[in-house]
């Protein structure tokens, strides 16, 4: 249960799980022109997440953590857009795609979340 909670208390961990869910589900989509550029899309945005996340850590001001912050926000918004895609398309397993879109959904809520709060301080 501990395992859990952190996972669900960690974006960067939630952000890493998800990109993995995300090449596994970007595998087993079509071998076609179509499911190829959707699954590369699909991984380019969705491990970009945390691939932010952790500059976001390694931000040198609170401008620049801001700024990576809110790269990742744009591309969990890039990663809904595609999954969208597929689902409209039928590329991929529906019940499959609306887990991954309400993670991802979940991740936008917190990183909105974080922003939101980040200009708050800077008032």
């Amino acid at each position: 249960m501990r395992k859990i909670d952190e996972y669900k208390s960690n974006p960067l961990e939630r952000a890493k799980k998800f990109g993995v869910d995300i090449i596994k589900f970007s595998s087993r989509l079509p071998r076609d022109a179509s499911g190829f550029v959707i699954a590369d899309q699909l991984i380019r945005a969705a491990t970009s997440i945390g691939a932010n996340l952790i500059e976001a850590r390694e931000a040198f001001s609170g401008k620049d953590f801001y700024y990576k912050i809110s790269i990742a926000l744009k591309e969990a918004k890039e990663t809904k857009y595609w999954l969208e895609l597929t689902k409209e398309s039928l590329l991929g397993n529906e019940e499959e795609i609306v887990r991954l879109l309400q993670e991802v959904e979940e991740l936008v809520k917190i990183l909105v979340t974080t922003l939101n709060k980040l200009k708050g301080s800077r008032r």
